[in-house]
């Protein structure tokens, strides 16, 4: 069965349309960072938060009346990959369309609120209409209601490479000859509370940049969207292979993880590599990989220009594999050495033709996936 890509939408920190976003990021830019504070102590966090206009989109529906950003995010990146596809929603297409939501996360903001005021006022002042957002399926189930879809949908919750699980996922489901389409979305919200995880976690950084690939990981920098894409049996990037991916029990096992992911794909000669890397262990797994497979192949890191925005980020490195096989172009690698032992670019890279791109999802809790994209016959 060959599946397809056929359309594609993204809320990031640089906006939210596909061709705008990728033309900045072509042209160097990256995202600007704005200061989270926790009220626990004197910690201030950087985050690339998304753009201000970025939900401006969505139409008016009750279910996004009181939804978290996560749900808007995810709703404005659906909608508009769904555009991109040329399909319009009805009951007919609703019931032969899938949605898989890939979340990490989840709201957390709304969730903090509700235990919040649990903590300084009793379990009697929790709001009921704070806790349907605390679920991780809450995103999908508002995003299910304002397409219509009563049938087949689910959530699927990992970490860093959660979006390619659920395009396996999709995949899986395509062998339904009842469904047309899989709508894949995920996304993310940044909060102090994540940030402070991290720091716990010694995978953040308190300011950017995020450098890559640097012979001393020094963190991440978080940040927050969405990204979508509709498999389906027609669309000009075609799906060769998905890893469904496996786990890795600690940071000194992901390079050994990572290699074995590519070396199942390593039968595909790609001429790109749209990699995780943000700045933490994942960079020198990633390279230690790329130079025994792939080692003429051109990488960009997309992670270095707009941060980690957990669970949609394995999406963005879709969507940025695809737009560099319909451009025929890639990025260059913001904040990245001249020499890694891996072909990093720190201008556009064009090497025509690309015909055919590697996504590897390296988690930071333990989760590798990977898959091949290319350009259809």
């Amino acid at each position: 069965m060959s599946l397809r890509i056929a359309g594609l939408g993204w809320v990031t920190p640089l906006g939210s349309q596909i061709d705008s976003v990728w033309d900045r990021l072509c042209a160097g830019e990256e995202a600007v960072a704005r200061d989270l504070s926790s009220p626990l102590g004197d910690h201030v966090y950087a985050a690339y938060l998304a753009a201000a206009d970025a939900t401006a989109s969505l139409p008016p529906h009750p279910r996004l009346r009181r939804s978290s950003a996560i749900s808007r995010f995810a709703a404005v990146a659906g909608l508009a990959a769904l555009r991109n596809a040329g399909i319009e929603m009805n009951e007919v297409v609703a019931h032969r369309t899938a949605l898989i939501f890939a979340i990490s996360n989840g709201g957390v903001v709304y969730t903090k609120r509700f235990y919040h005021e649990i903590v300084e006022t009793g379990a009697q002042a929790a709001s009921p209409l704070l806790f349907p957002e605390t679920v991780f399926n809450a995103p999908a189930s508002h995003l299910a209601a304002i397409l219509g879809i009563t049938g087949t949908s689910y959530t699927v919750v990992g970490d860093g490479a959660v979006g390619l699980l659920a395009i396996k996922m999709a995949e899986d489901l395509m062998h339904d000859e009842s469904l047309d389409q899989c709508l894949v979305v995920g996304a993310e919200e940044a909060d102090w509370l994540l940030c402070d995880a991290y720091r716990r976690w010694r995978l953040l950084r308190q300011r950017p940049p995020i450098e890559l690939f640097a012979d001393r990981p020094r963190g991440t920098v978080l940040s927050e969207g969405a990204g979508a894409i509709v498999v389906g049996r027609r669309g000009d990037v075609q799906l060769d292979a998905v890893h469904p991916g496996l786990n890795f029990p600690a940071q000194h096992d992901a390079a050994a993880g990572v290699s074995e992911v590519m070396g199942r794909l390593s039968r595909y000669t790609v001429d790109f590599i749209s990699v995780s890397a943000n700045g933490t262990f994942i960079d020198a797994a990633e390279r230690t990989a790329i130079e025994r497979y792939y080692p003429s192949a051109a990488i960009y890191a997309v992670k270095g220009a707009l941060g980690d925005s957990v669970g949609a980020g394995s999406l963005w490195q879709v969507i940025c594999a695809a737009l560099g096989l319909y451009r025929n172009q890639i990025p260059g690698n913001l904040h990245a050495p001249e020499y890694s032992g891996a072909q990093l670019a720190a201008t556009p890279d064009q090497r025509p033709p690309f015909r055919r791109s590697l996504v590897c999802a390296c988690g930071m809790n333990q989760q590798i996936a990977g898959l091949v994209l290319s350009l259809a016959k």
